[in-house]
């Protein structure tokens, strides 16, 4: 082994010097395997005596096998298992070093890098808000963390359907301006679901993921630690958002939200010691930019109208213009309005309706469904397209024999 002296020399004629390895081999008397050697290693030479093992080396296997079964299984009871009859010091100091192999550590404090992911969750705020046709409800907020910046971004949905969440997710993202590498969610029906001990994704999860070229990852059931930094933001928003207000509509509330976001992303947070504003643009360099191609999301169907010219969105339905009855017509539902067309033609626009079980008809196409009943009652009675001429009452003088008066 090489003489700490001689590291120091030969690291010193090479850098210093900018001696060859060749020239250094040279001077040193050492071969240039060992100068190579030298300078690839950043520490210095150290002694180490060659172990002789333990009297806990022949035991080790089977302490690895009840290890691997039963990864909590104390030291004492593995003693009593194997027939340990010498130090329970050295066996219990085996069993502390072996034992993370089988069940790894659960870190106190994680870090996350610029852009890495965000944790994603739904709150269901305890408060009635207005949602239309005298009705109140808890509409789901979706709500977003990212775990460098901890800029927090929450709107609320009309519901919880994949449709509505990657709707909400799309909103988000697009005012965000990029998009994290990963987004983390617990057990979601629209995410997934663990299945045999694997998380599989929806379609429409994998639809999303791979429009965005991100990752999604599925926490396990029952680890709300694994999400605790969106856990913590729906605290926040319970403690700090709700206390003192009152709501019109969704609208209402996400305006009233939106205004309170900016103010919460300005104030200093206690963990990363800055504010969330202060890391923002770091976060968003080092994110996926958005995709050139918005992705596919809401409600999208096709489907032939019906003769009572209204499509279902949800659980309400919408009118239609009656003039594409026995058309193929496209309906297109984003979180705020509800739009059809027919061949390319707009045949129906509405307000998205946060109400469920409601029937929205648009007055025109009352009256024009109106209009063509009228029509087609005249056809089935012969009367329809029949012009009548107008006679002068002259001629009905000159019939009765009258003759004008003066």
């Amino acid at each position: 082994m090489i003489k700490v002296e001689d590291w120091a020399e030969i690291r010193r004629l090479h850098r210093a010097e900018a001696m060859p390895i060749k020239a250094i081999a040279r001077r040193m008397g050492v071969s240039k395997n060992t100068v190579k050697s030298a300078l690839a290693a950043d520490a210095p030479p150290k002694y180490q005596r060659a172990s002789k093992g333990s009297i806990v080396d022949e035991a080790e296997p089977q302490i690895r096998k009840l290890l691997a079964e039963f990864p909590d299984m104390p030291a004492t009871v593995i003693a009593e298992r194997i027939g340990w009859q010498r130090s329970l010091t050295v066996l219990k100091e085996r069993v502390r070093l072996l034992r993370p192999h089988y069940k790894p550590v659960d870190p106190s404090r994680t870090t996350y890098q610029p852009g890495e992911l965000a944790q994603c969750d739904l709150w269901f705020p305890p408060v009635k808000v207005p949602v239309g046709a005298g009705h109140r409800a808890s509409p789901p907020v979706l709500v977003m963390v990212s775990g460098y910046s901890r800029w927090l971004m929450a709107r609320m949905l009309p519901s919880r359907t994949a449709a509505d969440l990657f709707a909400g997710h799309w909103a988000l993202l697009s005012h965000l301006g990029a998009v994290p590498k990963t987004l983390v969610w617990d057990n979601e029906s629209a995410i997934g679901q663990w299945k045999q001990g694997k998380p599989q994704l929806t379609a429409d999860a994998t639809a999303f993921r791979g429009a965005l070229g991100i990752g999604i990852v599925q926490c396990k059931p029952g680890d709300p630690e694994a999400k605790g930094l969106v856990e913590r933001a729906n605290g926040y928003l319970e403690t700090s958002f709700l206390p003192g207000r009152s709501f019109t509509s969704p609208h209402d509330f996400n305006g009233q939200l939106a205004d309170w976001l900016t103010k919460a992303n300005a104030r200093h947070h206690r963990r990363i010691e800055c504010r969330p504003a202060d890391r923002l643009q770091g976060d968003l360099a080092a994110m996926v930019a958005l995709p050139p191609i918005a992705p596919l999301v809401g409600w999208r169907t096709s489907t032939r109208l019906s003769r009572d010219h209204y499509v279902r969105v949800a659980s309400c339905d919408y009118s239609v213009h009656p003039s594409a009855i026995g058309r193929l017509v496209e309906v297109v539902a984003d979180l705020s309005q509800v739009s059809v067309t027919c061949a390319g033609h707009l045949v129906a626009r509405h307000e998205r309706s946060w109400a469920i079980h409601q029937t929205i008809t648009d007055p025109a196409h009352q009256h024009a469904a109106a209009v063509l009943r009228g029509r087609r009652s005249r056809q089935a009675t012969g009367l329809a397209e029949v012009e009548v001429e107008q006679r002068r009452l002259s001629d009905y003088d000159a019939v009765l024999g009258i003759e004008g008066v003066a």
